[in-house]
Parts: structure tokens; sequence; C-alpha cells
């Protein structure tokens, strides 16, 4: 430990170190660099200790005394993060908090349809332990194996199924926080339904550790589906893909769990850089969908209903061209690719994200106007705009101009963000749909949310972290910023 640190950090750090012993504390450069960089790699922090807690009360001993000495914590979960929320400030004054020692599944209760976990579990490790119990969780995510739902929580994360199911926070039916001064928050329960007072668990969802550490959910299981029946489609555009979803909502019974955009450049970049990858149709068009339906029973039915509804959109122009998944391995096909996009477009060099949404009917005409704006400052600028179009979320990517150094097209990014927001703001939509706000939009947030609104916020904080200790820096703009 550096001998410069301030005397309340140090002091932290050893009272830290005797309640959770050598297992629960990470000093050894080696043990704590992964704790340091984002996902990204936008930001590189520094840390004098990184606390692992195996318990709640370990995490609440740990609170208590950095509250106590005014010492800052940063939870951490998977580090997936696309926005920077979980890596510590460059000062290195900060604790890391990380729950990965925190991994129980506490209780699976089938006949309640809910099951209670550590935060710390991995989100395949609930997936798992709801099917053990022939029951389904569905939030999924490409990160999935290493993503921790507590994370996925505090992020209010959305994914591939949030059409059908809704995200993380639709997910939730109790919580256990652990808040700033060390008090616990068991609010566990698993009720359906409970109308006493305010809902406090929704305060924690989505705050990204600001406001409190989750380290508990009681979560929804739903019937697993019996019968999946995916349908890889080419259509002419993005105004097609939203009238086809209309369609397959109304014929299907809303039956549909995914519904997900994909233009040509993102089929073109994933078999282009990731092995296995291979284009489903025979010959190429400008955009696709990639649509799941599925039951939670055995439905023979329902893969002709699908083929009828998409023989009728090919009739009526809406569809160009189709292929269902004759089986599993060709249904993982098609979602590995689609989840392979990401991974395509870093093999291709610098690029500038959007996480957006916008009221689903708008997504034509926002993709018209954003296209025009992106395009007017980097001209050859290459659109990667994919994603959930069932639930308005569309990942608005641009990558770099062929030829072209990333770093001079990195520059036009603040212009870039300003101009698609501000078209996101004039269809009230929001400029984080599913990946939080973090340190990367911290500004941007002031620009986005009115000024009541931004009050709201910061007098919950004050009120619950009246010392300012938990992952500062995040989430909460300045009260002067973007004004």
């Amino acid at each position: 430990m550096s001998s410069t640190l301030p005397a309340s950090v140090a002091s932290a750090v050893e009272r830290i170190r005797a309640v959770l012993g050598p297992a629960g504390c990470l000093e050894d450069p080696a043990d704590v660099e992964p704790y340091l960089v984002d996902f990204r790699r936008l930001y590189r922090g520094a840390t004098p200790l990184v606390a692992c807690p195996a318990s709640t009360a370990d995490v609440a001993a740990v609170l208590a005394i950095c509250h106590e000495l005014g010492v800052a914590v940063v939870p951490h979960g998977g580090n997936t993060s696309y926005c920077g929320g979980a890596t510590p400030h460059e000062s290195g004054d900060e604790i890391v908090l990380s729950l990965r020692r925190m991994n129980r599944v506490r209780e699976v209760d089938a006949g309640n349809f809910s099951l209670t976990v550590d935060a710390g579990c991995l989100l395949t490790e609930v997936q798992a332990a709801a099917e053990a119990a022939d029951r389904y969780f569905p939030l999924a995510l490409g990160s999935e194996g290493s993503c921790q739902i507590g994370g996925n929580l505090a992020t209010n994360a959305g994914g591939l199924n949030a059409l059908r199911y809704g995200v993380a926070r639709d997910l939730v039916l109790g919580l256990e926080v652990v808040l700033a001064d060390g008090r616990v928050i068991d609010g566990l329960s698993s009720l359906r339904k409970d109308n006493t007072g305010y809902d406090l668990r929704n305060l924690f969802i989505g705050a990204e550790g600001t406001l409190g550490v989750i380290t508990a959910a009681s979560l929804k299981l739903f019937p697993r589906p019996r019968t999946v029946e995916p349908a890889f489609v080419a259509v002419p555009d993005m105004g097609a893909a939203v009238q086809l979803l209309a369609r397959t909502r109304a014929a299907t019974g809303d039956a549909v769990t995914s519904f997900e955009f994909l233009p040509r450049i993102a089929v073109e970049l994933t078999t282009r850089h990731v092995p296995g990858v291979a284009d489903p149709l025979d010959r190429p068009y400008e955009a696709y969908v990639l649509c799941e339906v599925s039951t939670a029973r055995d439905d023979p039915a329902l893969r002709s209903l699908l083929e009828g509804t998409l023989e009728q959109a090919i009739h009526d122009g809406l569809a160009l061209d189709a292929v269902l998944a004759e089986s599993l391995a060709q249904r993982a096909a098609l979602w590995r690719m689609r989840e392979s996009v990401p991974e395509g477009q870093r093999a291709e060099g610098a690029s500038i994200k959007h996480d957006v949404s916008v009221p689903v009917a708008a997504l034509p005409r926002f993709v018209a106007e954003a296209t025009a704006a992106v395009l007017a400052i980097v001209p050859a600028g290459r659109l990667v705009a994919y994603g959930h179009v069932g639930d308005g979320n569309l990942h608005f990517n641009v990558s770099v101009p062929l030829g072209e150094d990333g770093t001079a097209f990195l520059a036009h990014a603040e212009a870039m963000h300003e101009a698609v927001h501000g078209i996101v703001r004039r269809y009230r939509g929001s400029i984080s749909a599913e990946h939080g706000i973090g340190r990367l939009k911290r500004e941007a947030l002031a620009r986005h949310k009115g000024h009541v609104e931004l009050e709201v916020m910061r007098a919950i904080k004050q009120a619950l972290d009246p010392k300012g200790i938990l992952n500062p820096g995040k989430v909460l703009p300045e009260p002067d910023a973007g004004r």
C-alpha cells in the first residue's frame, strides 16, 4: 500500500483487512489489475484494495468503516459495463467492492415461480438454477457467462427477451441492499402484490451502486418454453421491420419473444471476423430481422403459424426472404451471429457507440434523421445500427471509415453524441436504453433530464448517501453540467 494514501484511506484498508481476512482482500498488483480497467478500456483507475466480502454482514461492515472515515467505495460486478460504471477513479483513493464471493443460490421456490440469489451469481448460474427447477429466468445477454446478477440489476439490463418479459427491473420481486452507512434493507419478499408505501426496491435498480449495494435479489421465474421457433428474415428496411413486428405479434397471439434488427454490414462484420459464423441466406440483402416466437406448451402449430405469417409478409413486400431454424444447432448459429456483432465491430477498428431507445413506431424516422446527422459529421462513416427493435432499443454505432485513422475518427465522438442524442430527445427517447450512465454519459444526462428530475435525483442521493461515498463521479452530473 502506498505511503502517500490519505490517512483515512490507509486506516480503512487496515480495518477492512481485519474484518475480511486475507481471503477477502486483493492487494497484489496482478490480482487488482482486472478491477482497474473497464470493459471497453475507456478508463483506467487505481485502488489500494479490492475488498471481496463473503456475506451481507461483511458488506455492511466494509461500508460502515468507509462511511465513518469518509472513504469512497466502488461496487464491482462482472466488469461488463459499457459506461465505466464500475471502474475506480484515477486518484487511487477509492476502495473497490467486489461481490464475486457472494454467489449462492439461496432458495428456489418452483411453486411460487421465484428464486433468491446472491448478487455475485453469474447470470448463467441464475438461469441454470431456474432450469433445474423446470422454470425459466428470461434475462438473456451476450455477456451472461461473465456478468453478475447484481450488476444486471444495478444497471437495469435489458437484453434479448425484453420485448416479451421486460427489462431487469420487471423481473425483480425483492432486494436486499446495504446502505452507505452499513445498515441493511431486508426486502427479499417474493410477493407479487405489496402495496405498503414507497417502492424502495426500484430506487436501487438502475442506480449503479450510487444509492446502496445490492447484495441479494428475489427474482421472478416463468414457465420454461417448450416450443421455440426462430426465423431469420430479410426485410427491405427498418420501416418494414417495424410493420412485420406488429403483424407477427398479432398473428401469434403475442408469442414473439425476441425481434432483433441487423443491417447488412452487421452480417458482414461477423462473418468476416468471427470464426464459425455464416450468412444464413443464399444472397445478400440490405437488412434482416432475427425473430423468435415461443410458447410454454408443446405447440406443433406454432411453426406453421410463423411460416404462414412470413409467407404473407413476403407476398406483401414486408419481407424478401426467410429461413427457419431446423435444429437447436441452427438456432444457436443464428443467435451466435447476432451476439457476435460487437466482436465483429471491435475487430474492424474504432467505433462511436450510442445505446438509445425511441418509441417503436418512430424507429424508421429516427434512423433516417440520425443517419443523416452522423454522416454530415463523418461522411464516410460506416453505420452499424442494430439491436432490439421489439422494444425500440437500437445500438446506433458508427465504425471508422475504411483506411482512416481511428484516433482522428474518435475526435468526432462528442459532436456525434450530441447530434444523435438531440434527435433522441425530440422523440422523447432515452440516451441509455440498457447500458446505464456510469461515468461515460454523466454529463449527457444533464442535458437529457429535466431540471426538476435532476433535483429529485440529487435529493435522493443526499438522503441515502449524505457523505457521497458510494460510486462517486458516476450517474449524477455536477449541478452545473450541461446547463
